[in-house]
């Protein structure tokens, strides 16, 4: 059991699916970075990434954004895996848009009791 991609033969939709992918940003394609998807495997493995140093080294050095590089693992139409660079990016401060986080109650501390109780 697990994902399968849904691979439909109606060529309509397909070239609907195109007409309307290409309004987005052009793919960026991870070099060096290839993802395959192990039909036969257990259940808890997804798939094997192989990375090609040289290539993937130099695909890193040019996308990276403060320190990272962020990459998605799709699916084609055709349903075969690929790895694409992530250039999602927020409007926006993204500080400003983080939800604020809550103060914390100020503790709360017990009166000493009296040791010279009368009872």
């Amino acid at each position: 059991m697990g994902y399968a991609p849904s691979v439909t033969s109606d060529a309509s939709k397909i070239g609907a699916l195109k007409k309307s992918n290409m309004s987005q940003k052009e793919k960026i394609f991870a070099d060096g970075f290839s993802f395959k998807r192990r039909d036969n495997a257990p259940e808890w493995v997804v798939g094997n990434l192989s990375i090609k140093a040289d290539e993937a080294i130099a695909f890193i050095k040019n996308h990276t954004k403060n320190g990272w590089v962020n990459l998605n693992v799709n699916y084609s139409q055709s349903g075969k895996a690929y790895v694409e660079l992530d250039t999602f990016e927020p409007k926006g401060n993204a500080q400003a848009t983080a939800p604020a986080v809550a103060k914390a109650p100020a503790p709360v501390t017990q009166e000493p009791v009296d040791e010279d109780l009368p009872f």
